[in-house]
């Protein structure tokens, strides 16, 4: 039988578009300075870990946010364009509010999370579902028995704990996704199991935005990126 992988999930540091609620997407946004404090933050909680390999998206601000974590481990960073966020074609830069008044169809759509629904020049959530999950599952199979840690954005840690949870890719969400916090999951052939998500301990002292509904995750109809 194959070993178990471990993985610890861990999404990227606040930029200032998370604070504006501006849709990112594949946009490059680093981070800015809370982000580098949390990272960092996070990256010392990790120091004992041993964690093997660090893979990150490439874009600049899940980069950033692995860097600090290889700093003190350590070990090498290695991009992998697989673990980007959702692209959101023309979505990309605007505001949920700005996407409400300009694109209401499209919008509705996208916030009752229909699985085909694909933002013009965008991806869908099973397009993103696939490509999340098969680099993943494709990461995990190449180290067995060991502990890997792998850095991305708020809609690559939510298609992760669905394949964990077994929860429909349409169902409402109810967990956290907060920036830099340390999420644990294992994998085997039969797939991935969900051990802990959403530790921010590291945080703790920290007054961090509500970023809840950026990235890829809008707000449900009639409310706003701050509830």
């Amino acid at each position: 039988m194959t070993e178990a992988t471990r993985i610890i999930a861990i999404r990227h540091g606040e930029t200032t578009w998370n604070v504006d609620a501006r849709i990112q997407g594949h946009l490059d946004i680093p981070l800015n300075d809370t982000g580098h404090g949390q990272a960092r933050r996070m990256a010392q909680a990790l120091v004992d870990e041993p964690i093997t390999a660090i893979y990150t998206s490439d874009l600049s601000r899940a980069w950033e946010t692995a860097q600090h974590l290889a700093g003190a481990l350590g070990v090498e960073v290695i991009r992998e364009p697989g673990l980007r966020e959702r692209c959101f074609g023309e979505f990309e830069g605007k505001t949920f509010a700005e996407i409400e008044v300009l694109l209401p169809e499209q919008s509705l759509r996208w916030r009752k999370r229909d699985p085909e629904f694909a933002p013009p020049g965008g991806e869908s959530l099973l397009d993103l579902r696939r490509r999340v999950v098969g680099t993943a599952e494709r990461l995990a199979a190449e180290h067995p028995g060991e502990l890997i840690a792998l850095v991305g954005h708020g809609g690559v840690m939510d298609i992760l704990y669905r394949a964990a949870t077994r929860l429909d890719i349409q169902a409402p969400r109810t967990w956290a996704l907060d920036n830099t916090a340390i999420n644990r999951l294992l994998w085997t052939p039969e797939g991935f199991t969900l051990v802990g998500w959403a530790d921010t301990q590291h945080l703790n002292g920290d007054a961090p935005h509500d970023n809840r509904f950026t990235d890829d995750a809008a707000p449900a109809p009639g409310t706003t990126h701050t509830q």
